[in-house]
């Protein structure tokens, strides 16, 4: 993989031509800078920007006034090869908050080996409807510990509103859920991301993921999408590197609260 030319793509097609994340949602484009602004719990920030050392200080003082004009907290979502290179420094200087740091890992579809079938005894259930989102937002909050009722409100609105865009899939170990993930779809570009992959304790390191991956990566496939891109943290990188996943850049959120 040409990881220049990828990446170029990559923020040509998913950030500076990024589209709404859902329903509700707008994405607006105001000097050097493309931010989207959503409904109620929807989410909210800047996901490119072309900005140099002189720009830079207005421009973040110009996102930090519109959306706390809003009365609400955003993310500026910083990847490592954005400019100036200080960027992050200025971002912390003018109150932004930062978060973990993930890596932004890319495979070309072709190159991924899809024969992975989930482990004995584990079944994977499509989400189509309320039941299924609430077991896709209970494996979240026991995997990840956090709050899940935005992403129960997304989810369930993507799926009512524009199905084609979202794939959403939950393992069952008979009637328990023990691992959820999903597959978001950009139409008019290569890219599918993968999100939101993760295992309640007890059932990982038993390839579930890695199952999960292949499962959506085959409807990728099915749907013509050339490339795969997924924001890993650090568990999940040795795994996608294992699959045929590169890692191109850094990225990471730093958040604004008013």
């Amino acid at each position: 993989m040409d990881h220049v030319a990828v990446l170029a793509l990559f923020d040509r097609n998913m950030r500076e031509g990024a589209q709404p994340d859902g329903p509700g949602a707008r994405v607006e484009r105001v000097g050097r800078v493309v931010r989207q602004v959503a409904a109620d719990h929807g989410w909210n920030g800047v996901v490119w920007s072309d900005l140099d050392e002189a720009s830079a200080d207005k421009a973040i003082a110009e996102q930090i006034a519109h959306y706390t004009g809003l009365g609400i907290e955003f993310e500026w979502k910083l990847y490592g090869h954005d400019l100036p290179v200080d960027l992050g420094e200025r971002l912390r200087a003018a109150g932004f908050t930062p978060e973990p740091e993930e890596t932004l890992m890319i495979a070309e579809v072709a190159d991924l080996t899809l024969d992975i079938e989930p482990p004995e005894g584990i079944r994977f259930l499509p989400v189509t409807d309320r039941a299924g989102v609430d077991l896709v937002a209970d494996v979240h909050e026991k995997a990840f510990g956090t709050d899940s009722s935005r992403l129960r409100r997304q989810l369930l609105a993507r799926l009512q509103d524009d199905p084609d865009t979202v794939v959403a899939t939950v393992a069952l170990a008979g009637d328990e859920p023990v691992s959820a993930a999903r597959m978001e779809l950009v139409p008019g570009t290569r890219f599918a991301g993968l999100w939101g992959g993760g295992t309640v304790e007890g059932w990982r390191g038993r390839g579930i993921y890695r199952a999960l991956v292949a499962h959506r990566a085959r409807a990728a496939v099915e749907r013509g999408y050339r490339y795969l891109q997924v924001d890993a943290m650090a568990t999940s990188r040795p795994i996608l590197e294992r699959l045929g996943f590169e890692p191109l850049t850094i990225t990471q959120p730093h958040v604004y609260r008013p």
